[in-house]
């Protein structure tokens, strides 16, 4: 890997890292319900990216694979609490 490619994929890291603990703050601290999940939603996709930057600096398929997962369950996380904060149950 190139010193280029490395250096980018550090800022990448740090800037996820920094953005993962912006949104963990406004989750903790969120005045709405709705904040709160706009947080979480926004913390799963910053998850997603920094398993991406992991997998592509270490080159292996594992780290792909987990922010697969990631993007899945936090896709059908952030549907269930909209719908529970839209009617109040999650199946109806």
């Amino acid at each position: 890997m190139t010193t280029l490619l490395s250096l980018a994929i550090n800022i990448t890291l740090l800037s996820v890292l920094l953005a993962m603990l912006l949104c963990t703050v406004r989750l903790l601290r969120g005045p709405t319900a709705q904040d709160r999940v706009l947080a979480l939603d926004t913390l799963w996709m910053c998850a997603m990216l920094f398993a991406l930057a992991l997998g592509i600096r270490f080159g292996s398929v594992i780290y792909f694979e987990a922010a697969m997962l990631i993007a899945l369950t936090g896709f059908v996380s952030t549907i269930a609490l909209t719908k529970f904060l839209m009617r109040g149950e999650v199946i109806e």
